[in-house]
């Protein structure tokens, strides 16, 4: 998946556009890392025999028999390729449970974050592969890690309109009025990106309108900063 971050709010009040773009990078050219003790090591081609290298390579053309062919020959289920993405994560991407349940059945590290600092639990909360998701949470994935711009799970989930994934996170115990980088709130992200459902949503669980972020500006403000008339009438309502 392509991205771009979200930029960090001016000391001022000009006018920004808040995007909710996850650090997925397109997965590299079949370099992976084994994080299988510790001693990495680097396999550099997809030529290169390495159980490591062959899972990896599988794992990006989505074969799940050669993922699972890999995995029974021995190959580290923790694996990275060169942006520390592993098999969880990758088929998190692509939204491949079987891939993912294969990762799990073998161990796979449920909270290993690629070098962006993505999490398999971010990477499905952005798709809303709610089914995925209640696999890593039930596997022990946590709520709580954040990626290098600072978003969790749920900010992906609000941001992205993602309304049944932003349910589960809910009811997975993640506060709904959690403040996190410039103290947005996912009723703030949900509101600037004009995600009505998800603002409702929100607005049910309990979050409060009347918060503001760290220039001073509530989730009704956002949404008219941003143009989105239809939720500011959702937040004018009594």
């Amino acid at each position: 998946m392509t991205t771009g971050p979200c930029q960090t709010p001016p000391k001022d009040n000009r006018v920004r556009r808040r995007r909710v773009m996850v650090a997925f990078g397109a997965l590299g050219a079949f370099g992976v890392l084994s994080l299988s003790g510790s001693n990495a090591a680097w396999a550099q081609a997809a030529s290169n025999t390495s159980l490591n290298a062959q899972l990896l390579v599988a794992a990006r053309q989505s074969d799940l028999p050669a993922v699972q062919r890999a995995l029974q020959q021995g190959a580290a289920v923790n694996s990275r390729n060169r942006l520390g993405k592993t098999l969880l994560l990758i088929a998190a991407e692509k939204r491949n449970l079987a891939m993912a349940e294969a990762a799990l059945g073998a161990g796979a590290d449920v909270n290993l974050a690629s070098v962006e600092q993505v999490t398999p639990l971010m990477a499905a909360s952005y798709l809303g592969h709610v089914e995925l998701m209640r696999a890593l949470l039930q596997a022990g994935a946590s709520t709580e890690p954040v990626d290098r711009l600072h978003k969790p799970a749920v900010v992906y989930a609000a941001g992205q309109g993602q309304t049944s994934a932003l349910a589960l996170l809910l009811d997975a115990g993640v506060p709904v009025d959690a403040a996190y980088e410039n103290k947005l709130t996912a009723l703030m992200w949900a509101a600037g990106q004009g995600q009505a459902e998800a603002v409702k949503l929100l607005l049910a669980r309990g979050a409060k309108p009347t918060l503001v972020d760290d220039r001073g500006m509530s989730a009704m403000a956002i949404a008219r900063q941003g143009g989105h008339a239809a939720v500011v009438a959702l937040l004018q309502a009594p």
